[in-house]
């Protein structure tokens, strides 16, 4: 998927710049929410790690414990390039906890370990902390305003260009597969074709809500989200004042469409648009029903929490926030600054 097709709600930036001239500019520490139990039938990991990506590290965790592969869990990829702090989860009934100060392996450093209950699945996470630093910045002035307007009104929740995969391949072959020209036997790619389908048809949705000026804007039938809570509800047309009140204040948020194999949530004029957006697709949704996806609905805007800047010099800027599980740090950065399309972070 082309991101630089989507539209900005600050306008396209005029600076150029560099998001990572070295992985210690892409800094991610995971934040579960909750504290491992202290027993239980699996052993919860933290390993902060440089130079690694997510599988090759599980992998190696599973040869060190004795287990097999497929019994060692985690919340969500994060990037090779870059120094994360991430869970990693070992199911391990009936046996020692491992002595993880014999652990070794090059670029990585076991922070902790403790036993825990429950399973680590994806998705299991409260969300991620960055710190990046952006370098060679054309534009300090530019930047510095879209930095201010981030913090206030924050960004579109676009899905970064990583989730399609290396040249948007897994795009290319999602659309094949709906086409029937190949069969999808493996589960992995399954999972990563139908992802990336459900993420464009988002992004489409929500560049062309944002490019009409309705982000802020409560359409009757709209799905709303109460802000910061998964739980959503339709818009009635005798309530459209109240919520749109409620969604100055804050207290709501517009919600666009995950299409899946079923009723996407919105009603009347917003299943109207919604329809509309998406009218010349339907190759993925098919794909999507065919393969009986649970539709969900996902948050239009993304906004930053504990978003904090300070300028080292002219032309370089560390920044740091707090994003929830799910959403990309990209699509902070692409409102920032222009920069080289890359798989720049992974945080699910």
């Amino acid at each position: 998927m082309d991101m630089a097709n989507l539209t900005w709600l600050h306008g396209r930036p005029q600076s150029t710049g560099v998001l990572k001239a070295n992985p210690e500019d892409f800094v991610v520490v995971e934040d579960l929410g909750f504290a491992p139990d202290g027993e239980g039938e699996h052993v919860l990991v933290n390993i902060r790690k440089n130079g690694c990506n997510t599988q090759f590290v599980a992998d190696y965790l599973a040869r060190f414990a004795g287990i097999h592969a497929r019994s060692v869990s985690y919340a969500g990829l994060k990037d090779r390039h870059a120094v994360t702090e991430q869970w990693f989860c070992l199911h391990m009934p009936g046996k020692d906890t491992p002595d993880f100060s014999q652990f070794a392996l090059e670029g990585c450093e076991v922070l902790s370990f403790a036993r825990h209950l429950r399973k680590m699945r994806i998705g299991n996470l409260k969300g991620n902390h960055f710190t990046l630093v952006l370098r060679q910045i054309s534009d300090r002035q530019d930047v510095e305003r879209r930095l201010q307007a981030i913090a206030a009104q924050g960004v579109p929740n676009y899905f970064g260009s990583q989730r399609f995969g290396r040249g948007g391949n897994n795009l290319v072959m999602a659309r094949r597969w709906a086409n029937d020209e190949i069969r999808v036997k493996e589960r992995s790619k399954r999972s990563f074709y139908l992802s990336a389908s459900r993420s464009a048809l988002f992004n489409q949705v929500a560049s062309r809500r944002l490019a009409d000026g309705l982000q802020r804007t409560v359409l009757e039938g709209d799905a709303l989200q109460l802000s910061g809570r998964g739980s959503w509800f339709v818009a009635k047309a005798d309530e459209l004042e109240t919520l749109q009140q409620r969604l100055d204040a804050g207290e709501l948020v517009v919600t666009a469409t995950l299409p899946g194999d079923g009723e996407p949530g919105t009603a009347g004029s917003a299943l109207a648009f919604e329809q509309q957006c998406l009218a010349e697709q339907q190759e993925l949704l098919t794909l999507l029903k065919r393969e009986r996806v649970e539709p969900a609905r996902r948050a239009l805007l993304l906004q930053p929490q504990n978003m904090l800047w300070n300028w080292w010099d002219e032309v370089t800027v560390e920044l740091r926030f707090w994003l929830p599980a799910g959403s990309f740090a990209t699509s902070v950065v692409r409102e920032i600054m222009q920069q080289d399309d890359s798989d720049a972070d992974i945080a699910e």
